[in-house]
């Protein structure tokens, strides 16, 4: 499928884009705000757009909104941080193809953009059963808490997009205690991979402990 990520980190984006890619999917534009997604959407025409709920000038339920007037062959998939069964059923209503939680494996996004291109959707089935109080307890700024600062500053680098040789050189420690601290990292966040807890940090707003 040719795609639009729209989410305002871009490393995030970036890496999602090269794992997507690795599953046959073609990226053709990134951006990193509702505007500047719509645009790409209008520009390009894929066959679908990843769009994060939280846009830096906007609702992504709005962005998706004005997409579906003016592109309706661009499939929406929401891909977002905040597992709120009320911004699920609003897109639904808007006519969305997909809304999926990043705090999974990439594997399974690729799949689900798989489904969605065969004509079928693809609802992450957590979101509209979780109770409320579990998501808070659950939320991602009670998750880093957790971190001891070493572990904070390593993935404040995760998000940054630094590579394990390049932190272990610029925190002068060896690889492999860099690599445990990235595993306890993920065992942490509850994370499969890099790519998702740089996504769990961005959705707890993380730039607010740099």
């Amino acid at each position: 499928m040719r795609l639009v990520l729209c989410d305002d980190n871009r490393i995030l984006c970036e890496a999602l884009a090269s794992v997507l890619e690795t599953h046959g999917h073609r990226v053709a534009a990134i951006a990193t705000c509702a505007a500047a997604g719509i645009e790409a959407v209008a520009a390009h025409q894929p066959d679908a757009c990843l769009l994060d709920l939280r846009l830096p000038d906007g609702s992504g339920l709005d962005a998706a909104r004005v997409i579906r007037r003016s592109q309706p062959d661009t499939k929406i998939i929401i891909l977002t941080c905040l597992a709120d069964p009320a911004a699920l059923a609003e897109a639904k209503r808007i006519g969305v193809a997909g809304f999926l939680r990043k705090d999974q494996r990439p594997d399974s996004i690729a799949r689900a953009l798989t489904m969605v291109g065969a004509g079928r959707t693809a609802f992450d089935p957590r979101v509209p059963r979780q109770p409320v109080r579990q998501l808070t307890a659950q939320s991602p700024e009670n998750l880093l808490g957790g971190l001891t600062p070493r572990e904070t500053e390593v993935l404040r680098r995760i998000v940054a997009g630094q590579s394990t040789k390049q932190m272990a050189s610029e925190m002068d420690v060896a690889v492999n205690t860099l690599r445990g601290y990235v595993k306890s990292i993920l065992a942490k966040l509850g994370a499969h991979s890099r790519l998702q807890a740089a996504a769990i940090a961005s959705g707890g707003q993380y730039r607010s402990v740099a």
